[in-house]
């Protein structure tokens, strides 16, 4: 069976009016299929947007709503009426529900396999005269596919690892020992930050602006590294990348990529700074998926942030912040964390109470309601009071507009301080200080630097953006669940993480399903 690509919106009317030998003979005229595309670095490219282009399929939330669930920094929430899903998330029992995770399985394969079509081709097309051009596409295209693979491999443990298309005869492969997996995300991501030139795209007036970097491979080496070998206790990725290397890599994003800290960590998300808003293309970001509002409510698109909703304010519009579902809820306990004169916290989260915003939970019936939300994302109103999304036509539960941060500069201090922490104490030292001098805008507040206190670190800097989880497990399952577990606050507050599912979700039963058993599930579920 042939695969085809199709184009949209051309229509051909009347094109059967009169057959002809010519006509059956002739290559289709309105698609494009595997015997006539990929035959130019336009068509190249074409595919390689399309591999980008599932970068936009978040959903509502995927990875970054479940870990942040999952994690000690927020509870389940949603309204109090809406099904029991996330309460499942966020005490580790899926109960009879398997599936809840099916949407990042499928999102992260789809990518994985539009990245792989795009690297068998790359060889059947002409590349006179744009050799480098063939390059840059082919370490772009394997930086998407260790990004989707990485993020299979965080959720779900052992995946089945795919650096070619399938043949029908593999549809049934068994999941593979996490060493392949890493192995191959380790290769993909090197090239990449071996063969990506040294310009920085970060920047909106870049034509390039949003795509994937040197500096963003570089960092996401090290940030696999440190996952790899922490949750699996080895000193090195996969017999890839030695810790040396990795080092070598974040070092070289902290002092040649041209990256830094904006001065205001408020200034960094729209609903914590409104006018001052510092804007999506900055020098911080190092690689961030790119939304907009442009699909004005339009379904069959997925150009806007669709977890944004989910985190909104639960019921009607209060004050700057637009609603949505109330789900996530902050937990005071990180709220708490934050030590007096931590500019973060207030950046971070809403309080409703000390921000003078009156929060009826009789009417708005948030489940779980703590009194605080996610002021990171929150979408926000406009002066007249009205959602600025639904104001530009758009539907908050699809036109969402903010970009999601993947790796930040500050990210990288942290890892660079980590990596550098037994070997180069004086630059992991720095590296710390000045994530805390942005912080605390002063440079009064120097720490040690430990593995304890840069985990903490990290939790108050990256806090609601997707990492907690991920951490926490890495550091370790014990540790996890001393952080994760909770009672005393009423029974709708008591979670409990465990430990014998090893911290991974469980695989969507359909997958296992259809698998015809190739693919077990995980421990625990």
């Amino acid at each position: 069976m042939k695969k085809y690509i199709k184009i949209l919106g051309i229509a051909t009317l009347g094109i059967m009016a009169s057959c002809s030998d010519d006509f059956i003979e002739n290559s289709p005229y309105t698609e494009r299929t595997e015997d006539n595309f990929y035959k130019t670095p336009e068509d190249a490219f074409e595919g390689l947007v399309a591999a980008y282009d599932v970068l936009q399929r978040e959903g509502y939330g995927g990875f970054l709503m479940v870990s942040e669930i999952a994690s000690d920094n927020c509870f389940g929430g949603f309204g109090t009426a809406d099904n029991q899903v996330s309460l499942e998330w966020d005490r580790f029992e899926y109960g009879s529900d398997l599936e809840m995770n099916r949407p990042v399985w499928e999102i992260c394969y789809m990518g994985i396999y539009r990245a792989n079509i795009v690297l068998e081709n790359l060889d059947g097309i002409d590349w006179t005269g744009n050799e480098d051009l063939r390059t840059q596409y082919e370490a772009e295209a394997r930086f998407l596919r260790a990004h989707y693979h990485f993020e299979l491999a965080r959720m779900f443990g052992e995946i089945v690892p795919l650096d070619h298309s399938l043949s029908p005869e593999e549809f049934e492969s068994p999941r593979a020992p996490a060493e392949e997996t890493y192995a191959l995300i380790a290769e993909d991501f090197k090239f990449a930050a071996d063969n990506l030139s040294d310009d920085n795209y970060s920047l909106n007036n870049s034509a390039d602006y949003g795509r994937v970097t040197k500096w963003a491979a570089e960092a996401y080496l090290a940030k696999t590294f440190l996952f790899y070998t922490d949750y699996y206790e080895t000193s090195d990725l996969a017999g890839v990348v030695s810790k040396q290397e990795a080092t070598t890599y974040i070092n070289d994003v902290v002092n040649n990529s041209g990256h830094e800290l904006i001065e205001d960590f408020s200034r960094l998300w729209l609903a914590s700074s409104m006018e001052n808003y510092v804007g999506e293309g900055n020098a911080e970001m190092v690689w961030a998926i790119r939304f907009n509002g442009s699909g004005n409510g339009d379904w069959g698109l997925n150009e806007g942030n669709r977890f944004q909703v989910n985190i909104a304010t639960r019921g009607s519009n209060l004050g700057p912040y637009a609603y949505g579902w109330g789900g996530a809820p902050v937990n005071p306990e990180l709220y708490d964390a934050y030590q007096i004169g931590d500019t973060r916290r207030d950046a971070t989260i809403i309080n409703y109470e000390e921000e003078g915003l009156e929060f009826d939970n009789d009417v708005r019936s948030q489940r779980q309601h703590t009194g605080l939300s996610w002021k990171k994302y929150a979408p926000i109103t406009n002066e007249a009071g009205e959602a600025v999304v639904a104001a530009n036509g758009g539907d908050i539960q699809i036109d969402g507009y903010e970009d999601f941060a993947v790796i930040r500069f500050s990210d990288v201090l942290l890892m660079a301080a980590e990596l550098n922490m037994d070997s180069d104490q004086g630059f992991a030292k720095d590296c710390l200080d000045r994530v805390r001098a942005r912080a605390f805008q002063d440079d009064d507040h120097s720490i040690a630097v430990t593995k304890e206190n840069i985990m903490e670190e990290r939790r108050l800097e990256l806090a609601l953006e997707g990492k907690r989880y991920f951490d926490l497990i890495r550091w370790g399952l014990d540790r996890a669940k001393q952080a994760i577990d909770n009672s005393g606050d009423g029974a709708q507050f008591d979670v409990t993480f465990r430990t014998e599912t090893n911290g991974w979700f469980p695989i969507p039963q359909s997958q296992i399903l259809l698998s015809n058993g190739a693919i077990e599930q995980n421990p625990g579920w």
